[in-house]
This record gives structure tokens, C-alpha cells and sequence, in this order.
């Protein structure tokens, strides 16, 4: 089946930032945080950082036809290379970028990157694990910073994907995420994660995701079996996707692989075999997942 990868991190090197502090570059795909933790960022196959060809190598391996590369301060903010890295290869990588509201001189670096650079799409990561409110106060995702930002992404027609961090933290805020979703109806919202379930989840998972059955809102799958913990061929995550289908349907679902990270403990083939694989979900459903929602959403940008 033909794909679209809709979530992946180009690391021209690797240095990051979470609640545990900056991330300093080990070599060979590691970093070391203050708080004195090594970490694994890329896995050791694929070397000490991921280049656009490396992207566009594992994209022609596995029949990708594009992939959306997508910002995280878990390696660093990339903004400019993956900038860089679309213009490069623009029938094949299209660049997201990523602000920090707190900065100073925000307007200045979004008029940069969305006005002079013309990038389309913005990723706000707001976890309090390696996203905005890792080093900054809880911000509400329906409160006035966040809806100053929300009407200039309306005003520019950007796209923006938002990652809302996990269940049971301050970041998690589905209540005001719906109510920001409804109060601009004309920006396409793609929440990462598919809401970020942790396993044995599933009412309050079902719970959540009624609430953003929206027009405008969509959800991307990537690291979900991650999140989940869930061995391949990840069969509690096929539950959860399928009920996500039952509640916003399949055109709201996008396929993403979260890679370099996500393949720690997973193979880039597992990322879409077992969707492609699954007993309950239809041809319809697998197609709409990898292919045809980002096609529809995206494939003017190229």
C-alpha cells in the first residue's frame, strides 16, 4: 500500500531539552541530560543524526510517497534544517516549524517562518515532559497566549498539529483543547498520538476522543503502541485505533511513525505492517489511515 508518513523528526544534531534539562550530545545517537540521565535519541542503525537522505531513503524502502517532518524539543527544535531540507526535496519532505510563544521575539521568529519562509505547517508541543510547559508555567490551551496564537495560525491558513502530552498531567487539558478546536473552526487541529492512551485506558480514552469528534480535527497514530507498551503486532493498539474509528471515522485518522525515536524497540515496517496486516480493520479503513486522509490534507503543499 502506498503511505504518507505524517509524523517524523529530521536531527541535523542532536540537542535537546524535557523537565530533566538541556540534552547534551553523547555521539552516536545518545545525549545526557542535567539531571545526569543518559538517553537513547536515535537507534544506533541509523548513526548520530538524521539527514533529509536518510529520511528519503527510508521513505523509498517502504513505498512512502511524502513525509511531514514535524518538531519536538525531545532532540532539539530543527526548524530552519527541516526548512532547508524541504526546499532541498519538496516533491518528498514538507517542513513544519515550531514557536515558543515564550520567547521575547515570537512574532518576529513566526513572521520569519511562516511569512518569509512561507512553512505551512506549525507543531506546538505542549507536554510537560519535553514540550512548552517542560521549563514553562502550565499554559492553558483555551487561555489568552494560546489564542493570540491560535488567530494568527487562523489569519496565515496554517495547518497545526498540537501534542497535548499524556493523561493524568497538567498539559492534558481535552476540555480546552476541544473548546479552542470549536471556537476557530478554521484551522485543521491534528492532535498527536491519537490523544496519547497509556494502556488499559480505553474508557477514558473513548470518553475523550467523543469529546473532540469535530469538523475540524484530526489525530495522527504515531508511537501510539509505544505509549501503549504494546508488542507487535500491537493488538490492543488496532483496539484502540478501531474504536477511534467508530466514534470520529476513519478520514480523521493519519498514519505517522514518530521516527527516529520510536524505532528504538520497533522496525520502520512494523510502523505500518500491522496496520496493513490487521483482522479488524477494513480495506477502506487501512487506506484512509496510510494514505488517502494526508493525501487530501496535505498534497497541495507539495
Amino acid at each position: 500500500m502506498k503511505k504518507i508518513d505524517c509524523h517524523m523528526h529530521l536531527i541535523e544534531n542532536i540537542h535537546g531539552m524535557s523537565s530533566r534539562g538541556y540534552l547534551r550530545d553523547l555521539g552516536n545517537g545518545c545525549g545526557i541530560y542535567e539531571t545526569g540521565d543518559i538517553v537513547r535519541i536515535i537507534p544506533e542503525e541509523y548513526g548520530a543524526c538524521v539527514t533529509p537522505e536518510l529520511l528519503i531513503d527510508i521513505m523509498n524502502q517502504n513505498d512512502v510517497e511524502f513525509g511531514i517532518m514535524l518538531q519536538g524539543h525531545y532532540a532539539g527544535v530543527q526548524n530552519l534544517y527541516s526548512y532547508e531540507a524541504m526546499k532541498k526535496y519538496p516533491n518528498r519532505l514538507i517542513a513544519s516549524a515550531m514557536i515558543d510563544p515564550f520567547y521575547r521575539k515570537n512574532k518576529e521568529i513566526r513572521k520569519n517562518l511562516f511569512e518569509n519562509l512561507n512553512i505551512k505547517i506549525i507543531k506546538m508541543e505542549m507536554s510537560n515532559s519535553s514540550g512548552i510547559m517542560c521549563n514553562h508555567p502550565t499554559v492553558d490551551l483555551n487561555g489568552e497566549i494560546m489564542n493570540e496564537l491560535y488567530s494568527y495560525i487562523e489569519d496565515k491558513k496554517l495547518i497545526l498539529f498540537i501534542d497535548i502530552g499524556r493523561p493524568n498531567n497538567d498539559c492534558y487539558q481535552i476540555d480546552a483543547i476541544k473548546d479552542a478546536i470549536i471556537n476557530h473552526p478554521n484551522i485543521t487541529f491534528i492532535i498527536c498520538h491519537l490523544i496519547a492512551p497509556q494502556g488499559n485506558d480505553l474508557d477514558l480514552f473513548k470518553e475523550n476522543i467523543n469529546k473532540l469528534k469535530l469538523n475540524n480535527c484530526y489525530f495522527d497514530i504515531a508511537s501510539l503502541y509505544n505509549n501503549i507498551k504494546d508488542p507487535y503486532p500491537f493488538l490492543e493498539t488496532q483496539k484502540y485505533i478501531k474504536e477511534a474509528i467508530n466514534i470520529v471515522g476513519s478520514n480523521k485518522i493519519l498514519w505517522g511513525t514518530d521516527f527516529p525515536s520510536a524505532m528504538k524497540n520497533n522496525s520502520y515496517k512494523d510502523s505500518y505492517k500491522y496496520i496493513e496486516e490487521s483482522n479488524i480493520l477494513n480495506d477502506e479503513e487501512k487506506t484512509n489511515i496510510l494514505y488517502n486522509n494526508a493525501k487530501s490534507l496535505f498534497g497541495d503543499l507539495l
